[in-house]
């Protein structure tokens, strides 16, 4: 049987426990035509890129599923006749990844604190003296003069 990714977003005023039904609801279509359910992750209420049916925010499902088409194709149509459901997108995917997706691993960091190892170890910078003085801006190296502004002269051409 092929693999599929599946990722749907429900609308922000629904409860985490509505959810949860739902993809209860999504499990069973599945496994009634067929097919089994190897991962299934909650990403969350998250925000929204732009707005979906004057929604901002939306809450992750991810499926990892194992499923002939005409499951996953009863599961698309009730995804599409439920009111909850903004949006969703199902692919085929060659195999399955193991363990927690990529999402889930952010939030894991996150969940650690290891926001203050974002870039790696630099350790204190201190005052940067390598710089030298970057008072003096003036100095364009090989770009030369800049051309006059628009209303403005200039004086050494004139």
């Amino acid at each position: 049987m092929p693999y599929y990714e599946s990722v749907f977003i429900a609308r922000q005023d629904i409860s985490s426990a509505q959810v949860d039904q739902l993809t209860d609801q999504f499990a069973e279509i599945v496994t009634t035509g067929g097919g089994e359910i190897k991962k299934r992750e909650y990403w969350g209420l998250r925000s929204l890129a732009y707005r979906i049916k004057k929604n901002r925010k939306g809450h992750y499902v991810l499926f990892n599923l194992e499923a002939p088409s005409a499951a996953i194709s009863e599961m698309e149509r009730i995804m599409r006749l439920n009111e909850d459901i903004l949006r969703y997108l199902t692919i085929k995917v060659d195999a399955l990844e193991e363990g927690p997706s990529v999402m889930m691993q952010a939030k894991s960091d996150r969940d650690r604190g290891r926001r203050g190892d974002r870039f790696g170890d630099r350790g204190d910078r201190g005052d940067r003296g390598d710089r030298g003085d970057r008072g003096d801006r003036g100095d364009r190296g090989d770009r030369g003069d800049r051309r006059p502004r628009d209303g403005e002269r200039e004086e050494q051409g004139e």
